[in-house]
């Protein structure tokens, strides 16, 4: 097993201690501050506070299989560390893959060792990072393990894992969504990487500025691990001895010239994401260039905003131009694959795009709208034609009498009206004469009328 003997496999140690991958004096900060017990987890209480269902489960006899949803940074693999040997029964064995570089000949090697240690009541936890990067035939090679209680199943991942991972495995798994650190944590984190003086700072003495802890905690955008890093780099740079702080000089050192384009409160962050959103609303391409060229010059994440510009293919551009959206997720897919400096290309690509297509907020008019209307009218009943009847019983309370197929009918279309009797003839979405939605709006002229006799 030459090449899974990498992978971290290993017995757990003593109850309370974290699985054997300790971090030594030269790894760097994040991991030597990387928390030991459950209780040293900072920001994700909903889950491990006192009344918090993942705390409940870690605790119990048995840890089932499940999946730690959420972005970088915010604890994933610290947390499944801790539950191998968190509660009344330790696992066994530990073991760490990465679904970049492991596969199926290493999966079946750890679920044959794991079967002999349950052969001997020993449990077996198999950490998967990056789940969703397994494709369906190698989620499909674990199944009968972790169905089978060979192996409990935890992964990670920053993907949906409704998307992502295959139904059959999610179906055995409990889903757990992780929040990214809001600011509280991260400074809870860098203060104490700071004050510990047998794994942090401390012994060095020294002390961090307000502006240059604003600094780092604005630009770690809710990842510890970030944050230590550039606190790390900051304090190599720091040229005071102890009893100094550490000022915002050594934390734009630390950053390049990133942190000059950002005030301490992050408001010109803000500022360049709502220019660029607001220059492409107004179709000016040059503008939304430049100030996508400033945020990724700024040092933003560049998937902040693939984001974006994902909502506003929607929010703004719609039905105006259906191919908006397609190229803005695929625009978001490329930055993920490739990353930066290449990144920036399908982003401007797509910037000049949205920038230059016809706009329409019709479809984001309608969902509020809507919202609206079910916020102020409650529940109301589904109309009987419309309604599910897939028993008898069902049938003969009148589920789906009346309804007619609108594929049988004269031009595909049915005259009747399926809104709530309360909300007959509220009209949600209202198209606009705008590139590809002015046909829409003539199309659904016509049929309105006719619905409404």
């Amino acid at each position: 097993m030459r090449e899974a003997e990498s992978l971290e496999l290993f017995p757990a140690p003593d109850r309370g201690d974290a699985p054997r991958h300790e971090s030594g004096p030269n790894s760097p900060l994040a991991a030597r501050m990387r928390p030991r017990r459950l209780d040293e987890v900072v920001g994700q209480e909903h889950l491990l506070g006192p009344d918090g269902a993942l705390r409940a489960l870690a605790e119990s006899a048995k840890l089932p299989s499940l999946v730690l949803w959420g972005p970088p940074g915010c604890g994933k693999t610290t947390i499944a560390r801790l539950l191998a040997t968190a509660g009344p029964a330790p696992a066994a064995g530990f073991v760490h893959f990465s679904a970049v570089t492991a596969g199926v000949k290493e999966v079946r090697e750890v679920a044959e060792r794991a079967r002999r240690d349950a052969a001997g009541g020993g449990r077996t936890l198999l950490f998967l990072d990056e789940i969703h990067r397994f494709n369906r035939a190698q989620q499909d090679v674990l199944l009968p393990h972790v169905e089978a209680g060979v192996i409990t199943l935890v992964g990670a991942t920053t993907e949906n894992p409704s998307f992502e991972v295959n139904g059959a495995l999610l179906s055995r798994c409990r889903v757990f969504t992780l929040r990214a650190l809001d600011e509280a944590s991260l400074r809870t984190i860098v203060r104490a990487a700071l004050a510990d003086r047998e794994r942090g700072l401390g012994t060095a003495g020294v002390g961090l500025t307000s502006a240059a802890e604003d600094a780092i905690v604005g630009f770690a955008d809710g990842d510890a691990r970030r944050a230590l890093g550039i606190l790390e780099a900051a304090s190599a740079l720091h040229a005071g001895g102890p009893g100094t702080e550490i000022g915002i000089d050594a934390v734009r050192d630390a950053l390049g010239s990133r942190v000059l384009l950002h005030d301490r409160d992050r408001d010109a962050h803000y500022d360049l994401a709502s220019a660029l959103i607001k220059s492409l609303r107004a179709s000016d391409p040059d503008a939304a260039l430049y100030y996508l060229a400033r945020l990724l010059e700024a040092g933003d994440d560049p998937l902040f905003v693939a984001r974006r510009l994902v909502v506003f293919a929607s929010e703004d551009i719609g039905n105006a131009e259906p191919a908006a959206l397609p190229l803005a997720t695929s625009a978001f897919l490329a930055v993920e694959r490739i990353g930066m400096p290449e990144g920036r290309i399908p982003l401007a690509q797509t910037v000049t795009f949205l920038a230059c297509a016809a706009k329409s907020n019709a479809s984001y008019l309608g969902i509020e709208r809507a919202s609206q209307a079910v916020q102020s009218h409650g529940s109301l009943p589904v109309p009987l034609h419309l309604r599910n009847a897939p028993t008898a019983l069902l049938r003969e309370l009148g589920h789906g009498r009346g309804y007619v197929y609108p594929h049988d009918a004269p031009d595909r279309f049915v005259a009747r009206a399926n809104l709530p009797e309360a909300l007959s003839g509220e009209r949600f979405y209202e198209p606009i004469a705008s590139g590809a939605e002015a046909p829409i709006a003539e199309r659904l002229a016509g049929w309105r009328k006719q619905r409404e006799g």
